[in-house]
């Protein structure tokens, strides 16, 4: 793991995760003061960093009980009703099209990173997952792409609230862009 911040711009790789619960009194305290665990700075994709910040069920309880939910996620992709907190660094297209880049690695690379996501990516970028995704912007420039290939450009806090649609992550700057996702699993409705 890097804790360079100029791997990904102005959000550093090893940003702070602070979780909260219940003392036995009934009051508030920090039970979680740390990097979250599940933060990869890929090899194979220079500059791309993969955070898995917290994860919840599909009826969560509390008080909290003070265990990581994020250790034992086998999916990153949310069955109905669960979430998922994901801040992802994308490097510049650019990366992707060097002449050394080696989309095979960087592919099982991702398998092994982002299990249950990284399988639904298209050779292209495009995917879709069974998710309501809310997307904020909080460094750099992306452009989404949808199916009609229409691009739209994202700026520094800029959200998307993404519904299911089969979409990419185009960064055509020159310095990588940071995004934070909520993944909320939904159901599909009968057609």
């Amino acid at each position: 793991m890097a804790s360079d911040s100029s791997l990904n711009g102005n959000v550093p790789s090893d940003l702070n995760r602070i979780v909260t619960g219940q003392r036995q009194d009934g009051g508030g305290h920090v039970v979680m003061h740390s990097v979250p665990p599940r933060t990869d700075v890929f090899k194979h994709i220079p500059g791309m960093v993969s955070r898995l910040v917290w994860a919840t069920p599909a009826a969560p309880t509390l008080p909290f009980d003070g265990e990581d939910p994020t250790v034992d996620v086998a999916s990153f992709v949310p069955a109905p009703g669960e979430t998922r907190l994901l801040v992802v660094t994308f490097p510049p297209d650019s990366v992707f099209a060097a002449a050394d880049f080696n989309g095979q690695a960087a592919f099982e690379e991702n398998l092994a990173i982002s299990p249950g996501l990284a399988e639904r990516f298209e050779p292209d970028g495009m995917h879709e997952t069974p998710t309501v995704d809310y997307g904020i912007l909080l460094d750099g420039e992306l452009w989404l792409e949808l199916d009609d290939a229409v691009q739209t450009h994202l700026e520094p806090f800029d959200i998307v609230v993404q519904n299911g649609t089969r979409h990419a992550w185009r960064n055509k700057s020159d310095r990588p862009a940071t995004v934070a996702f909520v993944l909320i699993g939904a159901r599909q409705a009968a057609k």
